[in-house]
């Protein structure tokens, strides 16, 4: 279980590790604090760290706060949803058959049984948004495997609430949240290429951020990009 420090208004979720050094997140959607620190380290150490991080806590709190949500999902016509970047407004097509998604024109087609509910259709557009990601990620991981140096056995698409993106170095598997498929293609690269320097370097230390400025140049500006785009509205628990 965690241990919690308060900050003032700021609860800080203390989980101990056997690691050697402290690291501290800040996650979305509501910007909820984590130290992970080494299994040893008194509680009043971890805190003077987390008294010195204040400042930027705050501003990664103000971030998210202050990034934009999609309005709840209704699955109605012309309702607008996103599909690589780009806008396209839904048609609900009622057809006797097995669900189908088409693009044309910028329109997702959704084809749907007589009498689908919005339950049902938000189970056939995620789904179909997970299968984006699984046709698209096997070109990307053969494109930087060699350029790493590292070996992907698995990877895995799921709803992600706290994350874009998660590795495991132990098994060489990464995860990817499934509203990548919502977001530019470069964006789903960028969270690609994150993970699999993870296999390399597991923190966000200075091998972390030179291996990424050596690889891909342009890696801040894809975060940023991707951290300014809307996220899903959703009731967010952890």
């Amino acid at each position: 279980m965690p241990t919690q420090l308060k900050l003032g208004d700021i609860a800080v979720d203390v989980i101990r590790k056997d690691i050697k050094n402290v690291h501290l997140s800040v996650y979305p959607p509501n910007g909820t604090v984590r130290i992970s620190a080494p299994s040893r380290m008194r509680l009043d150490t971890i805190r003077v760290f987390a008294i010195a991080k204040l400042n930027w806590i705050k501003e990664q709190q103000k971030h998210f706060q202050e990034q934009e949500r999609e309005t709840p999902r209704e699955y109605s016509e012309r309702e607008s949803h996103y599909v690589w970047g780009k806008r396209c407004l839904l048609r609900v097509v009622e057809r006797d058959h097995g669900p189908l998604i088409e693009l044309t024109h910028g329109r997702m087609l959704l084809n749907v049984r007589p009498g689908a509910d919005s339950t049902r259709m938000q189970a056939i557009v995620e789904k179909w948004y997970r299968e984006e990601i699984r046709k698209a990620v096997p070109p990307l991981v053969t494109k930087w495997q060699p350029l790493l140096g590292v070996h992907v056995d698995r990877f895995f698409v799921q709803r992600m609430k706290t994350k874009w993106g998660s590795c495991s170095p132990h098994t060489r598997s990464i995860r990817l949240n499934t509203d990548l498929a919502k977001k530019p293609p470069e964006c789903l690269e960028y969270i690609v290429v994150h993970e699999m320097v993870h296999l390399i370097e597991r923190t966000h230390n200075a091998v972390f951020v030179a291996t990424m400025d050596r690889v891909m140049p342009q890696w801040r500006f894809y975060r940023d990009q991707l951290n300014r785009l809307p996220v899903r509205h959703e009731d967010w628990a952890y």
